[in-house]
């Protein structure tokens, strides 16, 4: 379980992530796009910053990102799918690059996410 910091630069969101780019990663690889950065929106309440913990196990008041489709090695990541939010549905689908895989070294099928600091 590992906190991190997303930040809005104009109207595109990125990880914070510099160990990313000290091990030679693009900085364009670091940008949530295809549904990622919509819901990050909806975290943020349309600010330009967020905080979520992020782990592979189940943990309180945590969200579930399920993987619904892996793309080819050429693409890299996959589509996952938040069924809730808060307790809401949501049904949001995103696609996590393979920036996704750099963090827990390899795609997990789930993925468990909490807003923190609201």
């Amino acid at each position: 379980m590992k906190e991190y910091r997303f930040i809005k630069i104009g109207q595109f969101w990125f990880i914070d992530l510099p160990e990313y780019i000290e091990q030679g990663g693009s900085a364009g690889d670091l940008q949530m796009v295809d549904g990622a950065d919509t819901m990050l929106d909806v975290m943020a309440e349309n600010g330009d910053s967020v905080s979520l913990t992020i782990s592979t196990e189940p943990f309180e008041g945590a969200d579930e990102l399920v993987l619904t489709e892996k793309c080819e090695p050429e693409i890299g990541g996959g589509y996952y799918l938040m069924k809730t939010y808060k307790g809401q549905a949501i049904n949001q689908r995103m696609w996590l690059c393979q920036v996704t895989e750099f963090v827990f070294g390899d795609l997990p099928e789930h993925i468990f996410v909490r807003q923190e600091g609201e």
